[in-house]
C-alpha cells in the first residue's frame, strides 16, 4: 500500500515531537494533466528506503517499521501504575505489622485535639471515654485574658515610643516600625510588611498671616505649623467669623445676610473635622480659611499654641484615589476631588483673640461665643487679612506592620485591630497609647494561644503610619487589597486615642458595630457611663466602614462633659500632660487595662463563637422616612433577614438530627478496637473475617455521619 504523509499527530514522534515527512502538493491542476508534487523527509534517512515505482514522477518513502510510539507510552504508564499498587499493598499489609500508635481525638465546639496514645497501652477503650482537652467557654477565656493583663508593662512602651517626634516616613518613624516587627516576632506572630509610595505636604517655609489696616500691615503671626495639602500661595479678603464653620453656621450667615464670598472665613476647632470646615467655607466661595482652638472647647490649653493637621476631604493619598501607592504601579495623572483649592492654616488663640478685637460689625449668637469677651461676624471694609501658606509636596515611602495569629477552622476570614504609629511631636495619646495598646494585646493573645486557646478565625494586628495625614497607611492598604478584604475582614478595632479622660467610655460605631460594642461593655460589669456617637471622618475606623463596608469600633475614656482632650498638638501630646489630665499616675494603668479588656474581648467574642456575632437585623430596625420605594425596599430586607436566621437555625438543626438517624444502635468503631486488641494479643481469638464486616460497617457509618455534616450550609 503507498500512501502520501503529511504533518499530523499520527507522525510526531511521542518524545521528540518531530514529523518524519512533510509532502507539498498543488491544489491546481496543470495544463498538461501532471500534478505538482514535492516531499521533504524529515525523518533519519538511515532508517528510511527510498522506492520508485511506475506511477508518473511521484516518488513515495516506506519507512522501516518501529514500535509504536502510543504503545510505548501505554506500557511506561501502565508498569507505573502496577508498581504504585504493589508499593500500596504492601505499605499496608507492612503498617500491621509494626508498632503504631494511635491518635485519640476529643471533639468539642472547636477544632478537634489530638492525644497521642501508644498502641501497647492496656486501657485504650478507657483513654476514648476521656475528656483529652478541656474546651474553654467564652467566659473561661475572658477569665484567663483578664489574668494575662497583670504582667502588661505600658508605660516603659509608651515612654519608648513617645520621645520625641515621628512623623510618617521620618526615621523616626521607620525605627518604631522595626521595634514593633521584633516584639511581634517575639511573640510568634506570622508578620509581613506592606510598603507604600505617597505624596505628603509639608511647611516649605514658615507660614503667615497679616492683618491689614487700609492696605498697610497693622499685625502678623508667623508659624511653621501648617494644615497638610492645603492649597499654597498668598490671598487677601475681609475677614468673616463663623463659629465652628459647620453648615449651619453658613446657613446662619446667609440668613443674616453676611456674604462669604471672597472673604478669609476664621471658625473655631471642633465638632467636626478641619477638611469639613474648609470644604463647607469653600463652598461658599471663601478665599482662606483660619482656625483657632478657643480656651471654652480645651480649657487647659495654652493660648499661645497652634497646631498641626490635615484638611483633605477623604483620606489616603490624595494623588491615587481610588489606586494602591505601590512601588513602580503607573497611574493616569489624578487627584483627589477632596482637595482643596482654597487655603487654610492653624494659628493660635492668642492671635484669633486680636483678630476678633479688630471686628466691629454686628454681635454673634450668644451659642457662637467662647472665651473670649467680644465676637463679631464682620469687620469693616478698612480691615482685611493676607494668608501666605508655603507648602510643598515629597514623596514617602510608608511602611505598614502585621502581625497575625492564624485561625485554625475559618482562617481566611479575620478581624483586624489596628493603631496608627505616627505621630507630629510625641503622640502620647495619638499614637504611643494605641501602640503599646496593640502590642500588650497581641501578646496576650498569642500567649493564649499557646496555652490552648483555638481561634476559629484569624487575628490581625496592624500598625499604621501616615494616620495625622488622613490614615494613608490604613486606606492604602484597603484600597490595594479591596477585592479580598471586603469579603474576608468582617471587622476593625481601633486603638487609637483611647485614654483621653478618666469617666466616659465614648464608644464610635457604625450600625453592626453598636450592639457588639454595648455587649462587651455591659459585660464589663463597670461603673463608668457608657455614650455611643456617630463615627467622624478623622477617626481611623472610617475608611474600613466607608471604602469596604467592614463594621468597625473605636473607643475611648474621656472627661464627664465629653470635652476634647487639651493636649493635640505637635508638642503638648507628651506622657507628663496626659497623667497630669487623670490627675493621679495610678490611674493610667487601670484605664488601659479597661481599654484592654474591651479590645480583647470584642477580639475573643469574634473569635471564639461558630457564627460571627454581628446583628445585621439592627438595620431593619432604623425608622426610615423617605418615599414609598425605599419602606418597600426596607421591608424586602426585613423578609430577608428573617429568613437568614431561620435557614441558619433550621439547616444546622437538620444536620445535626442527621448524626443519629446514620449511627447504630451498637458503636461499631469501639466493636473495631477491641477487636484491634484482641487479634494483637492473640491473633488465634480473633475471627478476622468479622473484624473485616465490622471495619467495613465502621467506615460506611462514619462516611455517612461525615456526609450528613458536610458540604454547604445551605440546602
Amino acid at each position: 500500500m503507498y500512501c502520501i504523509r503529511s504533518p499530523s499527530l499520527n507522525n510526531l514522534n511521542c518524545f521528540r515531537g518531530e514529523p518524519r515527512t512533510y509532502t507539498r502538493f498543488s491544489l491546481a491542476q496543470q495544463m498538461d494533466g501532471d500534478h505538482s508534487q514535492v516531499e521533504m523527509k524529515l525523518g533519519n534517512p538511515e532508517m528510511e528506503e527510498e522506492m520508485g515505482n511506475s506511477f508518473g514522477d511521484t516518488t513515495t518513502t516506506r519507512i522501516k517499521p518501529r514500535s509504536n510510539p502510543r504503545s510505548t507510552c501505554f506500557m511506561i504508564t501502565g508498569t507505573l501504575l502496577v508498581f504504585l499498587i504493589g508499593f500500596l499493598i504492601g505499605y499496608l499489609a507492612f503498617r500491621g505489622k509494626v508498632d503504631i500508635t494511635n491518635n485519640i481525638c476529643s471533639y468539642g465546639t472547636t477544632l478537634p485535639s489530638c492525644q497521642t496514645i501508644p498502641s501497647d497501652s492496656e486501657d485504650i477503650p478507657e483513654a476514648i471515654n476521656n475528656d483529652v482537652a478541656q474546651v474553654l467557654s467564652l467566659a473561661e477565656l475572658k477569665d484567663q485574658f483578664t489574668t494575662k493583663l497583670t504582667n502588661s508593662n505600658y508605660s516603659d512602651r509608651i515612654q519608648k515610643i513617645a520621645v520625641d517626634g515621628h512623623e510618617a516616613g521620618s526615621d523616626r518613624d521607620d525605627q518604631i516600625a522595626r521595634f514593633i516587627t521584633g516584639e511581634f516576632k517575639s511573640y510568634g506572630l506570622d508578620i509581613w510588611n506592606n510598603e507604600q509610595y505617597v505624596t505628603l505636604q509639608q511647611s516649605g517655609s514658615d507660614n503667615k498671616v497679616t492683618i491689614l489696616e487700609n492696605g498697610v500691615p497693622a499685625d502678623s503671626y508667623t508659624t511653621a505649623r501648617y494644615l497638610a495639602y492645603s492649597a499654597s500661595g498668598s490671598v487677601t479678603g475681609k475677614l468673616v467669623y463663623a463659629n465652628y464653620g459647620k453648615k449651619d453656621d453658613f446657613n446662619e450667615l446667609k440668613r443674616r445676610n453676611i456674604a462669604v464670598n471672597g472673604t478669609v472665613v476664621l471658625v473655631r476647632d471642633g465638632k467636626i473635622s478641619l477638611a469639613e470646615k474648609v470644604a463647607f467655607a469653600e463652598s461658599e466661595n471663601a478665599v482662606a480659611v483660619l482656625i483657632y482652638r478657643d480656651q471654652k472647647d480645651y480649657p487647659n490649653l495654652n493660648k499661645g499654641d497652634d497646631f498641626f493637621g490635615h484638611v483633605h476631604f477623604g483620606s489616603g493619598d490624595p494623588f491615587t484615589p481610588g489606586f494602591p501607592s505601590f512601588n513602580h504601579t503607573q497611574f493616569p495623572p489624578a487627584k483627589s476631588s477632596g482637595l482643596p483649592g482654597i487655603q487654610a492654616q492653624s494659628i493660635s488663640a492668642n492671635f484669633a483673640q486680636t483678630l476678633l478685637n479688630k471686628m466691629n460689625g454686628e454681635h454673634a449668637p450668644s451659642d457662637w461665643e467662647g472665651s473670649f469677651t467680644s465676637y463679631k461676624l464682620t469687620g469693616d471694609d478698612s480691615l482685611k487679612v493676607k494668608v501666605e501658606v508655603n507648602n510643598v509636596f515629597l514623596e514617602k515611602k510608608l511602611y505598614s506592620v502585621f502581625g497575625v495569629i492564624k485561625g485554625l477552622v475559618d482562617p481566611e476570614r479575620y478581624v483586624v485591630v489596628g493603631a496608627q504609629r505616627d505621630s507630629f511631636g510625641p503622640g502620647a495619646t495619638k499614637s504611643a497609647v494605641g501602640t503599646a495598646l496593640l502590642l500588650e494585646l497581641s501578646r496576650a493573645l498569642s500567649s493564649l494561644v499557646k496555652d490552648g486557646y483555638k481561634p476559629k478565625r484569624s487575628i490581625v494586628f496592624a500598625s499604621w503610619s501616615g494616620g495625622d495625614y488622613g490614615h494613608v497607611g490604613a486606606t492604602e492598604w484597603l484600597e490595594g487589597f479591596m477585592s479580598m478584604l471586603h469579603l474576608k475582614a468582617f471587622a476593625y478595632i481601633n486603638l487609637d486615642s483611647t485614654v483621653l479622660g478618666k469617666y466616659i467610655v465614648n464608644g464610635r460605631y457604625d450600625i453592626e458595630g453598636k450592639m457588639l460594642l454595648k455587649s462587651v461593655f455591659y459585660s464589663l460589669n463597670s461603673r463608668n457611663v457608657f455614650l455611643l456617637v456617630p463615627m467622624s471622618m478623622d477617626d481611623a475606623s472610617y475608611p474600613f466602614l466607608a471604602y469596604s463596608g467592614i463594621p468597625s469600633i473605636s473607643f475611648s475614656f474621656t472627661e464627664k462633659d465629653d470635652r476634647s482632650y487639651d493636649f493635640f498638638g505637635p508638642q503638648l501630646d507628651t506622657l507628663s500632660r496626659l497623667i497630669s489630665t487623670l490627675n493621679e499616675d495610678e490611674k493610667l494603668r487601670p484605664l488601659l487595662d479597661s481599654a484592654m479588656n474591651v479590645a480583647g474581648r470584642m477580639v475573643l467574642k469574634l473569635t471564639h463563637d461558630n457564627i460571627i456575632s454581628l446583628d445585621c437585623e439592627r438595620y431593619s430596625k432604623r425608622q426610615i422616612y423617605h418615599p414609598s420605594g425605599c419602606s418597600l425596599l426596607m421591608a424586602d430586607y426585613k423578609r430577608a433577614v428573617g429568613s437568614l436566621k431561620k435557614d441558619i437555625i433550621n439547616t444546622i438543626n437538620d444536620r445535626i438530627m442527621r448524626v443519629c438517624m446514620y449511627l447504630p444502635v451498637v458503636t461499631l468503631y469501639k466493636l473495631c478496637l477491641i477487636t484491634w486488641i484482641f487479634l494483637k494479643k492473640n491473633k488465634d481469638a480473633v475471627n478476622v473475617d468479622v473484624m473485616k464486616n465490622q471495619l467495613a460497617l465502621a467506615t460506611w457509618t462514619i462516611q455517612g455521619v461525615a456526609n450528613s455534616l458536610s458540604g454547604d450550609v445551605w440546602i
